[in-house]
């Protein structure tokens, strides 16, 4: 069992408010999360999201203070932009990023992709299936919970989800020729990018997980890739990832 858990958010009366990455308070939720995991090191600990208020080079030099006092093992970053990894891993070498990338985000490829694999970095994408979109789950009818974040996703729009559904139609085809479900070739494409892409898609349910699971077994050969990525390059993919708050906080 490898325990990441993370660093950088404000919490006051069980809420998140803003952002606190100050080297005291890295040390602070170091030493509270070893409590509560009951455990007497972590393996990765991420900084959640850059906090402009504090220099990065900070930030990794708490994180190693850590890992020296033997409290924690690696140091990870998620959602950080290119210059930001480059000065953090100069102080204490970074070893995973999370940050989203999908079939349907894809923006990482430009800058991020190529600069951890510069610096030997893994990189570790959340939503690896689009928040269930990219499963063929959910349509432009869908009707979500009224606590579900998506509800506030621009890309998650009635409008939206109309327009992407080509994209989910495209993995359909994928999945039919290759006697796979969606789901599986999501994630799929995502392993054959590159042997350090490790993905890690969210859910509460078994039967689900064993499905994941079953992605390494749907192989996509080089021509696969290139066949389906031609394609999926010429669909527009609609609506923005985040509210514009929230998007704030990414690529800093």
């Amino acid at each position: 069992v490898v325990i990441a858990t993370k660093f950088g958010f404000h919490i006051e009366n069980a809420k998140q408010s803003g952002l606190d990455s100050r080297p005291e308070h890295i040390k602070q939720v170091a030493e509270a999360s070893l409590k509560r995991l009951k455990t007497d090191v972590i393996d990765l600990f991420y900084q959640h999201r850059v906090d402009d208020s504090a220099p990065i080079e900070d930030v990794a030099g708490a994180v190693k203070d850590l890992i020296q006092e033997g409290k924690v093992k690696h140091f990870g970053l998620s959602e950080a932009g290119a210059q930001t990894i480059r000065r953090a891993h100069k102080v204490q070498p970074v070893t995973a990023l999370q940050s989203e990338y999908s079939v349907w985000w894809r923006e990482p490829e430009r800058e991020i992709i190529p600069i951890v694999e510069e610096l030997g970095i893994g990189f570790v994408p959340y939503s690896p299936l689009g928040r269930g979109f990219l499963t063929g789950a959910i349509n432009k009818d869908t009707q979500f919970d009224k606590g579900d974040f998506r509800n506030i996703v621009p890309r998650f729009s009635p409008e939206n989800r109309d327009a992407n559904q080509a994209v989910v139609d495209l993995i359909g085809e994928f999945a039919k020729e290759k006697k796979a479900t969606p789901a599986q070739i999501a994630l799929a494409w995502l392993l054959a990018k590159k042997p350090w892409i490790v993905p890690i898609p969210g859910t509460t349910k078994l039967h689900r997980l064993e499905e994941n699971i079953g992605a390494v077994s749907a192989h996509l050969s080089a021509d696969d890739l290139r066949e389906f990525e031609m394609t999926a390059g010429k669909i527009p993919v609609q609506g923005a990832r985040y509210p514009e708050e929230l998007q704030k906080l990414v690529g800093r």
